[in-house]
């Protein structure tokens, strides 16, 4: 993979503040996830904030395991982003726009702790599927 960082956006009818409050629960994740791989939460229930910390049960390729995230940056219905063990980054920024609010899902993969073997697992389509799915979700979830 050379990719290293992926984004994509998408315009969703709601307010920051609405969108921020489903990012900042963890234990809502479940709920717009497009990668398929989020389970449920174990640990971290509430809402984040810089430097909090959440458990969340995952499977990928059939094999199940856990993941603790640290939220790693924070700005109050704007901004929010979460990183692990390998040290990639989910990143949400959300812009006030007309209609509703400019939502951008980042994936960052360039400051991974184990970069060769992590590359080697993660395949392009499918992180640029997920954020796509995981923008879709967020604009249904909040079209009514």
């Amino acid at each position: 993979m050379s990719k290293r960082l992926f984004n994509a956006s998408r315009v969703v009818s709601a307010a920051p503040e609405e969108i921020f409050a489903l990012l900042a629960d963890p234990a809502r994740h479940v709920e717009i996830d497009g990668s398929g791989t989020l389970q449920k939460l174990i640990a971290g229930q509430g809402a984040m904030k810089l430097g909090s910390k959440f458990r969340i049960g995952m499977k990928a390729y059939g094999f199940p395991y856990r993941v603790t995230n640290k939220v790693v940056e924070y700005e109050e219905n704007r901004l929010i982003a979460w990183s692990h063990l390998v040290e990639n980054r989910w990143r949400f920024e959300l812009e006030p726009v007309e209609g509703g609010t400019r939502v951008t899902e980042s994936a960052d993969y360039r400051s991974l702790r184990f970069p060769r073997l992590t590359m080697w697992l993660i395949k392009e389509e499918l992180v640029e599927d997920s954020i796509a799915t995981t923008l879709d979700n967020l604009v249904k979830r909040f079209s009514s």
